[in-house]
């Protein structure tokens, strides 16, 4: 009876304990299930910087400004190439040579007259084509005072006055024997053409080959209170 009771008694006792068991795996259950399913707070962030440009890293790597660009040169004036090359606005430099035929050419005697200087060869074709219109402007300006010389660079006398007398020239024409007087007036491409005041001073110049309208610019510049034509 005795041990009935003891066997009973034991299993009673043990489904107590289980029960206390179950109990508290129940009671402690939500708690874990809600950390367990919570959601994980977020790292916080890390924010990447971008690979600055070397010249944001500091003031001292900073590379130096650049030197601002250098104004555009600004348009000469029409004139000023022109003085370089014929003397523009210059006195004009000393010209004696031998005269064709004879006699002197010395152009600071004629000061006082407009007069119009050509360096030329007999052997360049626009010396050629510009001789006839060159007549034509002494035919009708000579009265006016205008003096028309042509000097020719580096050949002999004879085939010059055979030049003049072929062409009918009727201006003089002088001898520069060896260019001595073409390099002073920085005549380095024949023809070229300069036309002097009544002071002596260049007013306008140009390389050859040129025709009448030109011509009667140049002579406008040196004949004031003429009316010039081509």
């Amino acid at each position: 009876m005795w041990a009935r009771l003891s066997i009973v008694a034991g299993l009673v006792a043990g489904v107590a304990v289980a029960a206390l068991v179950l109990g508290g795996i129940l009671a402690f259950a939500p708690e874990r299930g809600s950390a367990s399913t919570a959601s994980p707070e977020p790292a916080p962030s890390i924010a990447v910087a971008s690979p600055s440009p070397s010249i944001s890293v500091s003031p001292s790597m900073s590379p130096s400004p650049s030197p601002p660009s250098p104004p555009p040169p600004s348009a000469s004036p029409s004139g000023s190439a022109a003085t370089g090359l014929f003397h523009v606005g210059e006195p004009a430099p000393a010209l004696v040579v031998p005269q064709v035929g004879g006699g002197t050419i010395d152009l600071a005697s004629l000061r006082g007259k407009p007069v119009w200087v050509n360096f030329m060869g007999t052997y360049c074709p626009p010396c050629i084509d510009e001789f006839p219109l060159m007549n034509g402007f002494a035919a009708r300006y000579g009265d006016d005072g205008l003096i028309i010389l042509a000097i020719d660079v580096k050949e002999e006398e004879g085939i010059v006055a055979a030049f003049a007398e072929r062409l009918g020239a009727t201006f003089p024409l002088g001898l520069d024997s060896d260019g001595s007087v073409a390099a002073r007036w920085d005549a380095i491409v024949l023809p070229v053409h300069f036309w002097i005041d009544k002071d002596g001073i260049v007013r306008d110049g140009a390389l050859g080959g040129i025709g009448p309208d030109i011509m009667a610019r140049g002579l406008s510049t040196i004949m004031p209170g003429v009316t010039v034509t081509p």
